[in-house]
């Protein structure tokens, strides 16, 4: 049964002063505890696909549907918390906070959450453990690699234990070594967590540990040939 669904999906940005269609009626299911990879050219819409599975934008046309709710029939604030609590989010760039530690990003989901902190630390601290980061808690993102910080991102992505999963060029900005350390850990989160994910990459190497790998083109997806 599809856990994601996207049908007829348009999107486009004012370029010059006119509108340029990146998603054009673009559909997708995706089945619960799936893996499925986008490629496709640089700036051809990945993460503008990305960001409206995932609530982060919305489209001009279509709906999204996310386990049975309709991301598209929610308020701005409505979807902002379904978000935050079903969908994690891991971008090329970490975006972690400079002045705060790793454990302290990662615990950040469930600050916002306002949750207990009680329930909060224990939680931030396992994730980092299991990326790999027990030793490295309290540091801040700049004396971390960027390898490092990418765990630290997988984990803040995981710590409110969605049900989706969307990540964007995830180890793009890395070396091939530490991306592929990084494919292994991604592969293992997802079956560890029985995520449904959706990852963005023009790594056919990651792409091909997916379950299955899709093309978008022309503002619309098909299977990679």
């Amino acid at each position: 049964m599809s856990f994601l669904i996207a049908r007829g999906i348009v999107k486009s940005y004012p370029v010059g002063g006119r509108p340029l269609t990146v998603l054009r009626d673009l559909d997708l299911q995706v089945d619960a505890g799936e893996m499925v990879a986008i490629v496709g050219a640089s700036g051809v819409g990945k993460s503008t696909l990305l960001h409206v599975l995932g609530g982060l934008d919305r489209a001009d046309a279509g709906e999204v549907l996310v386990a049975g709710t309709s991301l598209t029939a929610l308020a701005d604030e409505a979807v902002g918390a379904f978000r935050n609590r079903h969908v994690g989010f891991v971008f090329q760039f970490h975006h972690l906070l400079p002045e705060f530690s790793a454990l302290e990003n990662a615990e950040m989901p469930m600050r916002i959450a306002r949750m207990p902190m009680t329930e909060v630390r224990p939680r931030a601290e396992e994730l980092l453990r299991r990326v790999g980061l027990g030793e490295r808690l309290a540091h801040r993102p700049g004396t971390l690699s960027g390898g490092e910080q990418q765990r630290v991102a997988f984990a803040r992505a995981l710590v409110m234990r969605p049900a989706v999963l969307l990540a964007d060029e995830p180890t793009g900005n890395l070396d091939e070594a530490t991306a592929d350390a990084l494919h292994g850990l991604l592969r293992e989160m997802h079956e560890s967590y029985s995520l449904t994910s959706i990852i963005a990459t023009h790594n056919m190497r990651l792409a091909a540990g997916c379950d299955r790998v899709l093309r978008l083109e022309g503002g619309r997806l098909k299977p990679n040939a």
